[in-house]
């Protein structure tokens, strides 16, 4: 997905997690989304273009969300999410224009 300037957009999802959602297990779905993903699309294409923030003490993670593989670590991961935790347990909002501090690579 790209601007108008044809530079990549800078889309991210930011999920934030309700008490008592332990965030180690949610760090963990992430790691599996990434693998799963992975295992679609290749490694090499998932390091490329998908990537994370996790702040645990704010209950919050941020994923990349740009591009079809991007997306699908996203999609995957809230899924996983919904299923282990719950609906009601996290809630996820889109954000554009996200600067991306040190941004963890899948």
């Amino acid at each position: 997905m790209s601007n108008r300037n044809g530079r990549p957009s800078r889309f991210a999802r930011r999920i934030t997690f309700n008490m008592p959602v332990d965030m180690e297990a949610v760090e963990e779905m992430l790691l599996l989304a990434i693998l799963m993903v992975g295992c679609l699309h290749g490694d090499a294409a998932v390091r490329l273009d998908a990537g994370y923030a996790m702040d645990a003490p704010s209950r919050i993670v941020v994923v990349r969300d740009g591009t079809v593989i991007a997306r699908a670590v996203a999609q995957v991961f809230v899924g996983l999410c919904a299923h282990e935790f719950g609906e009601s347990a996290f809630s996820v909002s889109r954000r554009h224009g996200i600067a991306w501090r040190t941004p963890v690579t899948a």
